[in-house]
């Protein structure tokens, strides 16, 4: 196992490497002017000849590419043209909202995905399947931005007055307590240092941290918050998984083991839970995996229907402000999520199905 994943990291390697040249590369040659984006476009020649110097955009692009590879090899994602801020403090504010909310829509195209389908498995060819997979079909090519603005509409204006209205965006209400989980534990944090970072990353995840501090109230507000962005952001992976839930218990259920287990006189539900659903994971992994890798690249639009300043929304506003920086280190974590989610998904197997073993 050791080895298995000291293969998988070196191998990921080269795969990073390729997608911070060709992401940088392709930042610097699309059209565009960095300094008519950021400083508008009454800026004159002499402004735009000194800030583009300043911000050694000037340089051929091999020696730009060199020296931003020497500080990303320093852990230093170097700073925001736009906003004139680090990097790695724009991930650190911005990243744990998008993690929240892809966590939080994964899980709800679980919670109705996967027994949707595996439902939809066992009443093959019956109304329960047909509809089933009707509204799969209808999920998988519903917009996002159009969906969204429908659960706002229905869920925030007109059940405004009833128990079932939920927030139209941001995170949190107004004047709702939100101190960080080392701040109430009474740990001493630096202002900066890599655990630090991670302290505050974590704290910056609302749901995690209302649960560390015991705070009930910023728990409730916070899920309120996020129940219709992921509902959003949900609804696609959950259609696809609900195909796949399908279509791996089909391929299950006519198993000779499956006949086998069903003569031997047991259970129509341990059948299925025990024998069927346990031999059809496999595929629902892999599918789940990346669908995670797709929610955290993915949720531009959901972020800014819904007023949500997450990884998606600032990557959005830094292509079009031409912000390189941004751009480039957003891209690579965003890489780096999928690497490490594949390496997870194979790692699973070998635990879900002894017969397979990663050497």
């Amino acid at each position: 196992m050791f080895q298995y994943l000291v293969r998988r990291l070196l191998a990921s390697i080269p795969v990073l490497f390729g997608i911070l040249v060709v992401t940088f590369i392709i930042a610097r040659v699309i059209p565009g002017d960095p300094c008519k984006a950021i400083l508008g476009e009454k800026a004159t020649p002499e402004v735009c000849e000194r800030f583009i110097h300043e911000k050694g955009l000037d340089r051929p692009i091999p020696e730009q590419l060199m020296v931003y590879m020497g500080e990303v090899l320093r852990g230093d994602f170097g700073n925001s043209i736009r906003m004139n801020v680090p990097v790695t403090r724009l991930l650190i504010e911005r990243l744990p909202t998008t993690v929240e909310l892809s966590l939080a829509a994964l899980f709800v195209s679980m919670l109705f995905g996967v027994p949707l389908g595996v439902i939809s498995a066992v009443k093959h060819n019956t109304w329960v399947d047909v509809t089933t997979m009707i509204w799969a079909n209808i999920g998988v090519s519903m917009p996002v931005f159009w969906l969204g603005l429908m659960l706002m509409y229905i869920f925030s204006l007109q059940l405004k007055d009833t128990p079932f209205w939920f927030p139209p965006s941001g995170r949190l209400s107004p004047g709702i307590p939100d101190d960080a989980f080392y701040e109430v534990w009474g740990w001493t944090v630096g202002e900066s240092g890599l655990w630090a970072g991670f302290l505050v990353f974590l704290s910056r995840m609302n749901i995690l941290n209302a649960l560390l501090t015991q705070n009930w109230e910023l728990l409730k507000d916070a899920l309120k918050h996020l129940i219709l962005p992921a509902v959003a952001l949900g609804t696609i992976p959950m259609s696809i998984i609900a195909r796949m839930a399908r279509s791996a218990m089909l391929d299950v259920l006519g198993q000779d083991y499956i006949r086998t287990a069903r003569a031997k006189g047991l259970g129509h539900f341990l059948v299925i839970v025990k024998h069927a659903f346990s031999n059809a994971q496999l595929p629902l992994v892999t599918v789940i995996g990346l669908s995670l890798g797709g929610l955290l690249g993915g949720a531009v639009l959901t972020e800014t229907v819904f007023g949500l300043s997450g990884l998606g929304r600032t990557l959005y506003e830094a292509i079009t402000a031409r912000d390189y920086g941004i751009v480039q280190s957003f891209t690579v974590v965003i890489a780096v999520f999928y690497v490490v989610i594949n390496l997870l998904v194979d790692i699973s197997y070998a635990y879900l199905d002894p017969r397979i073993r990663l050497n």
